[in-house]
């Protein structure tokens, strides 16, 4: 029989019982927009981390302690960064043009009846060059000049936070009730990953904060700039070496991790790829469910229309005629669910996107698995119900009550 007869015999079945088809299309339509916005906030999030990330240039370089695990469970590093292992970096690593520490503290800036939430940032002035933040007025402290002083540079946030009408250069900022002066002011960069708002700094000189609020002489985390492309590996390398030397360290395990930018963005999207495969999997579980609520809803049709199908196999049609009909009208009752999914989907993921400043990215491959899978779908859970039904006897059919 031709496929287009075919498809409007399958049609007219569908259209005889709306509210059946309506929600058999339901429970496709609510599998394939899960998992259309799982897949678009998996790869929006590994897009954005990789722009990110990138952005900074492949030159950086993160220096880490290197965290041990006992039982399973994650125990603090018994090695930690220091002072002298940013000196020890500075002066003998020769594949490197900048280095900075970095050690945080929260609380709240505030200038008279104005405050800001933003976390104070130690760093040294190699740090505006690693990370790419510019000066827009006044100057970065100096490492040497501004050991310990109470200075800082603030980003762009920041400013129109504590300093809305007035010029910021020369004023004073409170942290923690130690007064700041506002040296500096960074040119705007924007949001970062998942909304971060990368203008909302506060830098001081790394001293400073290390003497006069944590008290502490350990460092999170080291940062560094390999002198150009493909001199990270050897950076990081030298870098290594220069911290075991200065420990003896003799131990097979390394005390330290030392990443490239380019291992870092592998890492980072692995880690997304797992979440996306997981999230999409618990999102297909609906899909799966609406397969079975198709396979149900055709066995109830071709138990219905037993006395149809044998007048129409009395009159000529083959079992084969019969059995391409009902696949149509599962194949047909997927895809239009996957087409309103798709569409609620991309709905969905905009709307996330605006309302909640988080990166979403649907791509063509996904909308066109998904119309795939949605034809798989109606091809495989309507194939039972639809080869019960090119089998049966046309007699018995006819006789059926």
């Amino acid at each position: 029989m031709n496929p287009f007869t075919l498809a409007k015999i399958a049609l007219r079945a569908l259209l005889r019982n709306r509210m059946r088809t309506f929600l058999s299309v339901l429970g496709i339509v609510i599998g394939v927009a899960a998992v259309i916005t799982m897949v678009a906030m998996g790869e929006g999030s590994k897009k954005s981390i990789k722009e990110q990330m990138t952005a900074m240039g492949t030159n950086a370089i993160t220096i880490m302690p290197n965290q041990s695990r006992r039982g399973g469970v994650q125990t603090e590093s018994a090695e930690s960064l220091e002072e002298e292992d940013v000196i020890a970096i500075r002066e003998n690593a020769s594949y490197i043009n900048g280095v900075s520490p970095m050690v945080s503290v929260g609380g709240q800036a505030i200038v008279g009846n104005n405050n800001s939430p933003t976390t104070l940032s130690g760093v040294s002035a190699d740090y505006l060059k690693i990370r790419n933040y510019e000066i827009q007025d006044g100057v970065m402290f100096d490492d040497e000049a501004d050991r310990m002083a109470k200075v800082c540079v603030i980003g762009q946030t920041v400013v129109k936070n504590l300093f809305p009408d007035t010029d910021p250069i020369g004023k004073t900022i409170r942290y923690k009730s130690i007064p700041l002066k506002v040296i500096g002011t960074l040119k705007a960069k924007g949001s970062g990953d998942f909304g971060q708002d990368q203008d909302d700094v506060i830098f001081t000189p790394y001293q400073t904060v290390m003497r006069r609020f944590s008290a502490t002489t350990n460092i999170r985390q080291i940062y560094a700039n390999s002198i150009g492309e493909g001199y990270a590996a050897k950076a990081t390398e030298e870098i290594m070496t220069i911290l075991k030397e200065r420990r003896n360290w003799t131990k097979p395990t390394d005390p330290f991790r030392v990443f490239t930018q380019e291992e870092m963005i592998q890492m980072v999207t692995s880690t997304s790829d797992m979440l996306s495969l997981v999230l999409t999997a618990i999102a297909g579980i609906s899909l799966f469910v609406g397969g079975i609520g198709i396979m149900n809803i055709m066995y109830v049709s071709v138990t219905e229309r037993t006395k149809e199908i044998g007048l129409r196999m009395a009159i000529g049609a083959r079992g084969r005629d019969i059995l391409l009909q009902f696949l149509f009208e599962s194949v047909i009752i997927s895809l239009l669910g996957g087409a309103i999914g798709i569409a609620l989907g991309i709905a969905a993921s905009e709307t996330v996107k605006i309302a909640m400043n988080w990166p979403m990215s649907v791509s063509v491959t996904s909308v066109i698995v998904s119309f795939g899978v949605c034809f798989a779908t109606g091809v495989f859970f309507g194939w039972y119900p639809a080869r019960k039904a090119s089998r049966l006897d046309p007699i018995e059919a006819l006789r059926f009550e």
